[in-house]
């Protein structure tokens, strides 16, 4: 069968061949809602400054995406046939920046613009994909065609330019229709995309519990067939993707999405064991994990303006593991964790930094169930630690999670700061006195209330996150763009 699938599979001779459109077909006004008051200015100055000095420049990428789908996109990308070196000579406050592709940054006031060139198409991309060969980029700096640029990036929904001179759109691979969709799809074969960059994977997972879209049947086959090629991608990349997950309120869903395509197998695998033990197919039946509700609660407090790191993250993943290894293990309470984390941080490439704070967050758990007011001035200096925000949400996280009422008690102690008693007043038209007591019984209901509603309502909201309904728009969600250059910014999603 798999035989017959490959003879019968369509050739791959030229660039031609991959383009839905080879030609580029556009759409103007009358066909989507995009103007050019939308975007950035200085995004458009920068596009008529290169169109001025005889280079093509459009917009691409997750900003067209965003517009075409209803959300505001935080920032906008500029693709262009002038290489690094000339657009460097046309604009002064700019820099050169990456190695596996060169990129120019724009500087202005509070922003960055990034400026790319026209990538061309690697030759492996024409061509049926080989087993065992190794497609992975390590260097991208030949520059191409828009064509060859919009064969090879990623999906289709992410390879849209932007005429900002007549509001028109240029779609050479069906992106335009893809999003009218609401479809997630590889550009070309998805068996060379995801070895060329196992990130993609990844995102996939990403972009269609954000954005609300259905992954295309070849592309999630695809995904399943090549997840163990992520451990060849970038440590570095591989953090700045799963940090912006964190802040996309929706990292529960993203992960459901990452175990139902097997992704969680690679990635976290320590921390998924015991689940896939339990049940190979746990992705259906991921928010009643541990790992689950802990994380679905941390989006919940998103929600309500609480402030979320990326190691509160990290911790709730790895809890069990810690709680696990503390049982088991008779020695020290920082070396049992690290024994136990060690391997994990070295797969992943864990900066020692990061490190020394997670292993403070989980040592510091037992030091929340001590609310003795006679230690107000021990209480006090350890809320003065640096970590001490960080190890409480943890705690508290999985108190609500848990459902244990001591430890959520607990919490509630350390959330309203040291309890000081009531100061008798006189009693004023039949009310009864205690200075402070009525606001600190209407925080410990309000601590309840989330404890209660922290896993109410999660499937519901699953529900509505997948169709798109409902959902906040993304600059509430600092949502960002999506050049495929990895770069590093303060945007949710690429």
């Amino acid at each position: 069968m798999k035989f017959l699938s490959n003879l019968f599979k369509k050739k791959i001779e030229s660039v031609e061949d991959i383009l839905s459109h080879p030609d580029g077909k556009r759409y103007y006004r009358d066909s989507h809602l995009i103007r050019k008051n939308m975007i950035d200015e200085d995004a458009v100055k920068i596009i008529h400054r290169l169109n001025k000095f005889g280079f093509k420049a459009y917009i691409v990428g997750g900003g067209v995406r965003d517009l075409l789908l209803g959300r505001k996109p935080k920032d906008f990308d500029v693709v262009t046939n002038a290489t690094p070196n000339q657009i460097k000579k046309i604009f002064n406050n700019c820099r050169i920046i990456g190695r596996r592709f060169k990129i120019v940054h724009i500087l202005f006031r509070g922003k960055v613009i990034e400026v790319s060139t026209f990538r061309s198409l690697p030759d492996y991309r024409l061509g049926k994909a080989v087993e065992d060969q190794d497609y992975l980029i390590k260097r991208d700096n030949k520059f191409g065609t828009p064509q060859e640029d919009a064969a090879r990036r990623d999906f289709t929904i992410n390879s849209l330019y932007y005429d900002v001179r007549n509001d028109s759109i240029i779609d050479y691979v069906g992106g335009f229709d893809d999003i009218q969709n609401k479809v997630l799809r590889v550009i070309g074969d998805p068996d060379i995309s995801f070895r060329e960059d196992p990130v993609r994977m990844l995102r996939a997972v990403k972009f269609a519990e954000i954005l609300g879209l259905e992954i295309e049947k070849t592309t999630a086959k695809a995904i399943r067939k090549h997840k163990i090629e992520l451990e060849k991608a970038s440590s570095s990349r591989m953090l700045e993707e799963y940090n912006k997950i964190f802040r996309t309120w929706k990292t529960s869903l993203i992960f459901q999405g990452m175990a139902e395509h097997g992704l969680l197998e690679v990635l976290f695998r320590e921390a998924f064991e015991k689940e896939r033990k339990k049940n190979s197919n746990f992705g259906d039946k991921f928010l009643e994990t541990n790992i689950g509700k802990r994380l679905a609660i941390a989006d919940k407090l998103l929600t309500e303006r609480e402030e979320m790191t990326p190691h509160i993250f990290y911790s709730l993943i790895f809890s069990d593991l810690v709680t696990d290894a503390l049982s088991k293990e008779n020695m020290n309470l920082v070396s049992a964790i690290k024994n136990n984390l060690e391997p994990i941080f070295k797969r992943l490439e864990t900066p020692k930094k990061d490190k020394d704070r997670l292993i403070k967050i989980f040592a510091s758990q037992q030091r929340f169930l001590s609310t003795e007011d006679e230690k107000s001035s021990q209480n006090n200096f350890f809320r003065m630690k640096d970590y001490f925000y960080d190890a409480f949400m943890v705690f508290k996280i999985g108190a609500i999670a848990e459902n244990d009422e001591q430890a959520i008690q607990s919490a509630f102690f350390w959330e309203i700061s040291v309890r000081k008693r009531p100061i008798p007043v006189k009693k004023f038209n039949g009310g009864g006195g205690g200075g402070g007591g009525g606001r600190n019984r209407s925080r410990g209901k309000n601590f309840r209330k989330n404890r209660e509603e922290g896993g109410q309502n999660q499937k519901g909201g699953e529900e509505r996150n997948r169709r798109g309904d409902g959902s906040q728009s993304e600059s509430q969600r600092s949502g960002g763009n999506d050049s495929d250059s990895g770069k590093a910014n303060h945007s949710d999603f690429e």
